[in-house]
């Protein structure tokens, strides 16, 4: 979700997974960075939807992020986009301050997802199946 320079990706290059890093349009523009890195990616704003059509995905990481959108939207909208591209079983791996961890934290509960603190800065999560 915070691509920075696709470190994570390059982390995982010798697995068999397919990582989309993107670099949200209010940070610094790193994707050509990642370009060269023979990875790929694209540009996305977080305060709106994320077109996923045909997929959802599996995991979602995040570092520093929703500190910087808290400025220009609800981060409780985020997690709601969050929510629908993963899908269920899924993971998402965030990385903020405390303050952010403690907004972000109930919004996931609410979804009915299961969530652990680590660290007091990292948030591990796991989108349950469930239907109203």
């Amino acid at each position: 979700m915070n691509a920075g320079f696709g470190g994570f990706a390059g982390a995982l290059s010798d697995l068999p997974v397919w990582v989309m890093n993107v670099v949200p349009i209010d940070q610094p523009d790193t994707l050509p960075v990642i370009f060269d890195r023979g990875l790929i990616g694209t540009y996305h704003d977080w305060c709106e939807s994320f077109n996923t059509y045909p997929r959802t995905y599996d995991l979602l990481h995040s570092s520093s992020l929703f500190g910087n959108l808290t400025k220009r939207c609800d981060i409780k909208y985020v997690a709601v986009e969050m929510d629908r591209i993963l899908r269920p079983g899924g993971w998402v791996i965030l990385q903020d301050t405390t303050e952010v961890i403690d907004k972000i934290v109930p919004i996931l509960r609410s979804l009915h997802w299961t969530v652990s603190i680590s660290q007091d800065q990292f948030v591990v999560g796991k989108k349950g199946f469930w239907r109203p």
